[in-house]
């Protein structure tokens, strides 16, 4: 097995520029610094088994201008679904902040690209199961150069579009991983639509699929949704100014693949009048006007109809949690339908949407867990629904549904 490898390394090395005799073997050591058009890196003792408890780094660095192709040529490390024992991150930059992708196993990912001329890699193993490792290369590129196996980058402009090798001509590749970080300014949110789309289908999109992040690194915490099959996601908004969007395709069967488009737009701002210098004041102002809010009587006045045009948002959903701080009810809902959006941030996995909503005054409007609501309301900076007492709050039936429809079409 070891002659086969040693071979294997020899091939894969000699069509990039690897100097020496035939019969010369590369040595491989833990991390280390990489510089210029082209190079190789690998598995501290590839092709033989890679040691234990062991964490290497490699810091690559191309010319000023390009980006960073990196290409793996071979990979055998422990397999796990989760890549939780031995694996190899590859980030944006030097530092393990934005990863791009972790890879473990023998599945190789398709070429990946950096957003700058930096990139780092990072290869960990536990103390048990080893393999051979790894070899990859990397090379220098022109940033959103198009060729099939090239996709991803940084995204920075106001608006704009983005899609999958080959697109729309063929089928996108096999064996591909793409990652578009899409970055506005501060104070501004991110609108994401795909106007086509088509990725392997699956129930659970283990095999290909698209990934979408709030944020700028693939963090399962902040993921929005993962997506295959061939109906578009409804359009998502980001909760801040930042959002990372993943495409992977295994080695077996593709599809079509998407263009997406995407624009920056303003957070709402709520209208205030200008606070005096003074904190204190500004602290003892707010919780002053906030009291007298609250204790109002609490009572829904107009009608369905006289509030619709009034509100930012007009949604009905579940309210699936509830949290009570500082006399507000922080609480998620899980929407049923969207009558008119506004700048409401929506959050989305699957065919499932969520918000967040602040009921200023926990006693009114009076909102329980496991209930179906129709809320109209505000958005804040955030794009988190706030719910004064003013604002129309009722228990959804479905009776209700003509009416919002209705609604729904209604010019303010």
């Amino acid at each position: 097995m070891s002659c086969f490898l040693g071979s294997l390394l020899l091939l894969l090395l000699l069509p990039y520029g690897i100097s020496g005799q035939p019969n010369e073997r590369q040595t491989f050591t833990c991390g280390g610094n990489l510089t210029g058009d082209t190079g190789v890196l690998g598995s501290e003792g590839f092709p033989g088994v890679y040691p234990p408890n062991s964490k290497c780094t490699w810091k690559i660095t191309v010319p000023e201008g390009k980006v960073v192709v990196l290409s793996f040529r071979f990979i055998d490390l422990e397999s796990d679904n989760l890549c939780r024992y031995d694996f190899v991150d590859v980030y944006n930059g030097h530092s393990n902040v934005h990863r791009i992708g972790r890879f473990c196993g023998t599945f190789r990912p398709g070429a990946l690209v950096s957003n700058s001329n930096k990139m780092l890699v990072q290869m960990i193993s536990d103390a048990n199961t080893a393999g051979n490792g790894f070899i990859a290369v990397f090379s220098a590129a022109e940033p959103n150069e198009r060729e099939d196996q090239y996709c991803g980058g940084r995204l920075d402009k106001p608006s704009g579009s983005f899609q999958t090798p080959n697109w729309p001509e063929r089928d996108y590749p096999a064996g591909v991983t793409c990652s578009w970080h899409i970055v506005a300014p501060k104070h501004q949110v991110i609108e994401l639509k795909f106007e086509k789309f088509d990725v392997e289908r699956d129930n659970y999109c283990r095999y290909d699929y698209v990934a979408v992040f709030n944020g700028g690194e693939i963090n399962d915490a902040k993921r929005i949704g993962k997506f295959c099959g061939d109906s578009p996601p409804a359009p998502i908004v980001s909760e801040r100014n930042e959002l990372l969007i993943q495409f992977l395709s295994d080695l077996s069967l593709t599809a079509d693949g998407f263009k997406g488009h995407y624009r920056f737009r303003p957070k709402k701002l709520p209208t205030t009048t200008v606070s005096p210098v003074t904190t204190p004041a500004t602290t003892t102002s707010s919780l002053k006007t906030t009291l007298a809010l609250c204790q109002q009587k609490c009572k829904r006045t107009g009608t369905l109809e006289s509030n619709y045009c009034s509100s930012n948002f007009v949604i009905t959903g579940t309210i699936i949690t509830t949290v009570s701080r500082g006399g507000s009810v922080y609480a998620t809902i899980s929407i049923i339908s969207v009558y008119k959006e506004g700048t409401l941030a929506i959050q989305q996995a699957g065919k499932n949407m969520s918000a967040k909503i602040t009921v200023v005054c926990k006693q009114c409007p009076m909102v329980r867990r496991g209930l179906n609501y129709i809320i109209m309301g505000q958005v804040d900076e955030d794009g988190r629904a706030k719910v004064l007492p003013s604002n129309y709050v009722m228990t959804f039936k479905t009776k209700n549904q003509k009416l919002l429809n209705t609604l729904k079409n209604k010019r303010c």
